[in-house]
């Protein structure tokens, strides 16, 4: 069995983060399904990077709406015959997340988005994955956009031929235990297919935690676990860049790496991708290095210059934050494409918000993987990413499972 290559397929797979962390567990992707053109173009020249041939490339990555039936006829054509081991996949969450309930008076109770996840709940029906994992934003356990909690709906769908876990505790796993410099607590639902006697809890706990997070070092509890990686350890080599500087692709060799930059550019590496900073204009850039020098919040700034304040600081604090360098990152998410005033840049001097590229190695992408598309768009597929290396310990799990 040593030799067999597990297989697996994407669905709502944005730019691939999730397929990453099986890739690099040796796992082979069938079938990847997304609604965004660039995200789908990402995929693709990841699939490159992966050696598989181009015939390959455009069956299995087919750029379209899963609640379609001719996607769903799509991914029927590809997967044919072949023996699926492993459904992937997180529904679009923006009507499930908090930020987005209340961005939305009717608390998005007419989102459409908010029943994609049957059109998952479809696939795994017809094609009965060994196992299937299922990710999506915590804000999913308290969700009701009927005015009925859509969590054990959700359970109870999957439990017919799954034996899932819906103890709160196990399912939401946070990014920082894995290796990711950041904060990222995410529901990870994970089902084993009955017919093999194994309990859906048997994976979890193969899933290995490996570092202990700022909250378990307050109180004392670091269990002998490493301790977390911070901004710093992920982004201090990149190049210095003032706003509006910035290559798409440029030469970058590091003399002395960490420990996370020993993943994220493995020996020989030189080519740097889409690190490009934004153009900020003179007050934001002001903004910026105030708030990043002293480590302020919104409020201190207005006390000191309120000429640079055009928001209530009571109600927007968190509109503008500096990201601690000695602390792992904050959760990155798809807002990135509108602005980066949550992504203040750590070092003052260089006045700006994260480049993609930093909110890459704040989410665990290698160096070599290029995002593709628009810089908005980039920062919307890296935004919305499973972060590879957390990805790559629940794969690792699974094959301790299924080989």
């Amino acid at each position: 069995m040593a030799n067999k290559k597990l297989t697996f397929i994407d669905l709502f797979s944005g730019c691939g983060g999730f397929s990453e962390g099986f890739y690099q567990e040796g796992f082979e992707s069938i079938v990847h399904v997304d609604f965004d053109a660039p995200a789908c173009d990402t995929v693709k020249e990841r699939m490159r990077f992966y050696n598989y041939s181009e015939d390959t490339i455009e069956n299995a990555v087919i750029c379209g709406d899963l609640t379609s039936e001719d996607v769903h006829s799509q991914i029927n054509n590809v997967i044919g015959n072949t023996k699926i081991d492993v459904l992937v996949g997180g529904p679009p969450c923006q009507s499930f997340s908090s930020v987005g309930r209340a961005q939305d008076k009717n608390s998005m109770r007419n989102d459409p988005r908010n029943y994609l996840f049957r059109s998952y709940l479809e696939i795994l029906e017809e094609h009965k994955p060994k196992i299937f994992v299922f990710e999506n934003v915590s804000g999913l356990l308290s969700a009701k956009p009927n005015g009925n909690y859509i969590f054990p709906e959700i359970i109870e769908s999957m439990s017919e031929y799954y034996s899932v876990c819906d103890d709160r505790e196990t399912i939401l796993l946070n990014s920082v235990h894995y290796g990711v410099p950041q904060i990222r607590k995410r529901v990870i639902l994970i089902g084993v297919r009955k017919d093999l006697k194994i309990k859906s809890e048997d994976v979890y706990k193969a899933i290995i935690k490996t570092h202990f997070s700022p909250e378990m070092e307050i109180k004392n509890e670091e269990l002998g676990l490493k301790k977390y990686l911070t901004v710093k350890d992920a982004i201090s080599d990149l190049p210095k860049l003032y706003p509006g500087q910035g290559e798409e692709e440029t030469f970058h060799k590091i003399e002395k790496k960490n420990s996370y930059l020993n993943i994220m550019r493995p020996n020989g590496s030189t080519k740097l991708y889409n690190h490009v900073a934004r153009k900020h204009n003179v007050l934001d850039r002001e903004r910026y290095k105030l708030l990043s020098k002293n480590d302020w919040q919104l409020k201190e700034l207005a006390e000191v210059r309120p000429d640079l304040i055009h928001h209530d600081p009571k109600h927007f604090g968190n509109r503008y934050t500096v990201q601690t360098a000695t602390k792992p990152g904050r959760t990155v998410v798809a807002h990135l494409y509108k602005d980066g005033n949550l992504f203040i840049h750590p070092d003052y001097k260089q006045e700006r918000t994260f480049t993609v590229r930093e909110a890459a190695r704040i989410q665990s992408f290698p160096d070599n993987f290029k995002f593709v598309g628009s810089r908005t768009n980039q920062f919307k597929q890296v935004g919305n990413a499973v972060p590879p290396l957390m990805a790559k310990q629940i794969a690792r799990a699974i094959k301790k499972i299924l080989l």
